[in-house]
């Protein structure tokens, strides 16, 4: 039996802090896990940038309920589970991703938690587990499934070299030159094809 684990942002919906700062025009917010591989430093500056900018999360999810995911994205879902289980493991927070879930027809997702106040400003996050997409794939390989996994950024190549095939989905140049040992996809075609090849050797 395959399981195929994929990152969110970046594969299936458009990075919603990327979003969030070309609507609030605050630069600095652009900042994702293509770019700065410590995730706890990354979140911490997303923290202090909202607390100087007097932004909570109200003002996220009206940014996010406008989002869309990618074409062709609730196809990919569908396909997949068509053949073998889907799991979304992503390091987004379950505060943010309702809305995009629901267009993708409710896949399993695994991702965090925000804490936030009375006032909805945002406090900080905890994590489901540390490293949690690399611990996924090992409890799911311990169940005896033959894991594909595909993502984007720095925080998803622990989880591609914990799979039985780990693949890259339009990833910076950063993540490829650092990364060699994973194939690289551009678009969902060839994605699926590599999922194919690797049920196939299964």
């Amino acid at each position: 039996m395959q399981i195929v684990c994929l990152d969110l942002e970046g594969v299936l919906v458009p990075e919603i802090w990327i979003e969030f700062s070309r609507r609030t025009g605050i630069p600095e917010l652009s900042r994702t896990t293509r770019d700065e591989p410590d995730y706890d430093r990354l979140m911490r500056g997303r923290i202090e940038i909202l607390d100087r900018h007097r932004l909570g999360l109200a003002d996220i999810q009206n940014v996010i309920a406008e989002m869309r995911p990618f074409e062709g994205a609730r196809e990919l879902i569908d396909w997949l589970r068509g053949f073998c289980q889907v799991v979304i493991l992503s390091d987004t927070y379950y505060e943010f991703a309702a809305p995009l879930m629901r267009q993708l027809g409710h896949p399993t997702l695994f991702c965090h938690d925000l804490t936030v106040d009375e006032n909805g400003r945002v406090l900080g996050y905890r994590l489901r587990m540390r490293d949690q997409k690399r611990e996924s794939v090992r409890a799911f390989n311990a169940l005896r499934f033959h894991t594909i996994a595909a993502g984007d950024s720095y925080n998803d190549t622990t989880m591609l070299a914990e799979a039985h095939t780990g693949i890259l989905y339009r990833p910076p140049a950063n993540v490829i030159a650092e990364f060699p040992q994973f194939p690289v996809t551009q678009n969902y075609d060839e994605l699926r094809a590599e999922i194919t090849r690797a049920g196939l050797r299964a």
